[in-house]
């Protein structure tokens, strides 16, 4: 990982400029051009640690979906990051690639919203190395992915004064309001669209719908970092993450 900006004012700015053509170039109409939050811990793009199993005797806890329907990929990993706490008492989300949905969490793991989401048009669970720092010319169909993996996120304001949430700094990923200003991309209808099968268009960062960000990001991980898995389609998530089943008590 690199070292924090040291520059807090134009010298932040401008690095965010040189630092990720890749980013710029995947909203380079809508202006998406980011510096790097202040705020945010250097995210792992590795799996987290493996978690030791749960002690005999211990009470699981479980994730809270509400009503929210989700896959069993989805509800395995939110119970684990309950019961194990490997969220650190911080809000988390949970990217379903496969499903090409995103659900948000509120640090005591009840689900505070859930989204269709449009990510990178790639399958594939690992970011090419020095993406980041590409431009757009160079970026092949095959390497745009969202890559897996446990990261530390922070909310941040683009060059424009619009907010996003820093996912994978150095891989020039996160997760933004969708911009619907390449009308060829057809984002919105992307999104509204009832099959998960055409959601693969962008460069690797995660679009959202504009109220969803506005109603449910912003306030999860306003004022605190917090924690964005995004769940590999390329490999199992037990083996992924290193975590385990939590026994099912009936108990929600």
């Amino acid at each position: 990982m690199r070292t924090r900006a040291s520059a807090i004012c134009l010298g932040l700015l401008v690095a965010g400029l040189l630092r990720h053509p890749a980013l710029a170039a995947d909203n380079a109409v809508h202006s998406f051009v980011l510096s790097r939050p202040l705020s945010a811990l250097d995210g792992a793009a590795t799996p987290a640690p493996a978690e030791p199993a749960p002690a005999v005797g211990h009470r699981p806890r479980r994730a809270n979906f509400e009503r929210e329907i989700a896959s069993r990929d989805t509800r395995y990993m939110a119970d684990w990051i309950a019961d194990s706490g490997d969220n650190r008492n911080m809000p988390f989300a949970i990217i379903d690639k496969k499903n090409a949905r995103v659900f948000v969490f509120a640090a005591d793991a009840r689900l505070r919203g859930a989204s269709p989401a449009l990510l990178g048009l790639a399958v594939g669970d690992d970011a090419t190395p020095g993406i980041g720092d590409r431009p757009l010319s160079s970026i092949r169909p095959e390497e745009r992915t969202t890559p897996a993996g446990r990261f530390v996120a922070a909310l941040d304001r683009n060059l424009g004064g619009k907010e996003i949430l820093w996912v994978d700094y150095d891989g020039a990923v996160s997760m933004h309001p969708v911009v619907s200003a390449k009308p060829e991309e057809r984002r919105l209808q992307r999104l509204a669209s009832p099959t998960p099968l055409d959601n693969r268009i962008s460069y690797g960062c995660i679009n959202v719908p504009a109220k969803f960000f506005e109603t449910v990001v912003h306030p999860a991980f306003s004022g605190t970092n917090g924690i964005v898995y995004v769940l590999p389609e390329t490999r199992p998530v037990s083996g992924f993450f290193g975590s385990y089943e939590v026994e099912h008590t009936g108990l929600r």
